[in-house]
């Protein structure tokens, strides 16, 4: 909206009560701005700070199965398992053989981000990890990757191009081998936190 005004006194208050709206119009910006600004700094700073976990930062620490169970883990991707189980028969009818196929997809979704927990160690740097309850069987296995700087990757019985085979639960799934790239991940200040309470000597008396 726009107009002009020919008188000269009347030119310069709205010029003045223009000027104003303005100076209203930026303070009052700047002001919400830097109260958005507050609350991003807020929410980052109630976010996990999350880090790959190494084999390096293991071996540095020093920790124990039992500080281990004290960490809490997550996955940094995706991690998808698919079995398929199939069922059928055959049936002659009329001299004809019908042949009778079922076939059932079983499939479990580890998202990125999920918490898991260590359980035990299958052998040196390769943890079993569970990311859901109901039996000490339902574990993934990670462990240091040739290429991945020393990060806890992934580990399959064996990788193909397209996929690799993971035991779980007793069983073998299928996963894609974009998984490969899944590890774990810690909240390092935790970790750290972990890592000097199991440092802390509790001092011996004479007897």
């Amino acid at each position: 909206m726009s107009f002009v005004i020919h008188q000269n006194m009347e030119h310069i208050c709205i010029y003045a009560l223009s000027f104003n709206i303005v100076k209203f119009s930026i303070m009052d910006t700047s002001k919400f701005l830097m109260f958005l600004s507050v609350i991003v700094l807020g929410l980052s700073s109630c976010s996990k700070s999350l880090t790959p976990f190494t084999e390096r930062m293991n071996d540095d620490n020093g920790w124990t199965e039992s500080d281990l169970q004290k960490i809490q883990f997550y996955t940094s991707e995706d991690i998808v398992l698919r079995r398929q189980a199939s069922t059928g028969g055959s049936k002659i009818e009329n001299g004809e053989i019908r042949i009778k196929s079922d076939r059932k997809v079983d499939e479990i979704t580890i998202r990125r981000g999920t918490p898991g927990v260590f359980l035990f160690k299958i052998k040196e740097n390769r943890f079993a990890v569970s990311f859901e309850d109901g039996g000490e069987k339902k574990f993934l296995v990670f462990g240091p990757g040739k290429n991945t700087n020393g990060k806890y990757v992934l580990k399959a019985a064996e990788w193909n191009r397209n996929t690799g085979k993971i035991r779980y639960n007793d069983r073998t799934y299928i996963t894609p081998s974009r998984s490969a790239y899944a590890a774990l991940m810690v909240n390092l200040k935790r970790a750290r936190r972990t890592s000097l309470k199991s440092r802390t000597a509790g001092g011996r008396v004479i007897k």
